[in-house]
């Protein structure tokens, strides 16, 4: 089954689990990180991929908290599919098999950064930090992103998942009615989550913050 391009595992997930898709296109790696990851308190593997496959199609019928790339040795044409996964709005924790691929993932849309010999109780930890909406990036990795990633990586630690969420839809150019439809919440707590993205970002408009968030790579278009 590993040996295979996409692998669904049949465990029914625990309510608090996240839900993982470990990517990886050497079998052998792909098999070790998903039982590694299974270990884990509060991981759940739901699925793993060999990247050449459907990835919208696959992802809508997972519903994956979180995707585990392991870039392996090949990883200019795996962050290439890092930025395909990086539009549906699902959280990546890249793991990079040496420091000249670290920029590349980021910039593809890569929100964790991890050398690829972390261990399982580091990659579970960074997993969980993804899916509340923080960055993460190992230490050794900091320096190697330029003055504009780090501040990108800084300001998504700062901006909560809900504001995050209101952040898209305002680059979506949707009115605070719509946001708030969208999301289920009053307009009145739109207007909070934007003062406090334009506050984060430091930004005088909508459009500014929209703008700046762009730039920065916190959001796509």
């Amino acid at each position: 089954m590993v040996g295979e391009t996409f692998h669904r595992c049949s465990v029914p997930p625990a309510p608090s689990d996240i839900r993982v898709l470990v990517v990886a296109r050497d079998p052998l790696a792909r098999a070790g990180l998903a039982a590694m990851l299974a270990q884990q308190p509060g991981v759940m593997v739901e699925g793993q991929a060999a990247g050449d496959f459907d990835l919208r199609q696959t992802l809508e019928g997972l519903h994956a908290d979180a995707l585990v790339w392991d870039l392996g040795w090949d990883a200019a044409d795996a962050t290439e599919a890092v930025t395909d996964a990086q539009e549906l709005g699902i959280p990546i924790l890249a793991l990079a098999p040496e420091e000249d691929h670290v920029a590349e993932a980021w910039a593809a849309g890569a929100r964790g950064l991890l050398p690829r010999e972390a261990g399982a109780e580091v990659i579970g930890a960074a997993l969980h930090a993804l899916a509340s909406g923080l960055a993460v990036v190992a230490a050794e990795f900091t320096a190697l992103l330029s003055p504009r990633h780090r501040q990108a990586a800084a300001l998504a630690e700062e901006l909560t998942p809900r504001e995050g969420q209101v952040l898209q839809l305002l680059a979506e150019g949707l009115p605070n009615k719509a946001i708030a439809a969208r999301l289920g919440v009053s307009e009145s707590t739109v207007k909070f989550h934007i003062n406090a993205i334009l506050g984060k970002l430091g930004a005088q408009s909508r459009t500014e913050a929209v703008v700046q968030a762009t730039r920065l790579g916190l959001i796509t278009m």
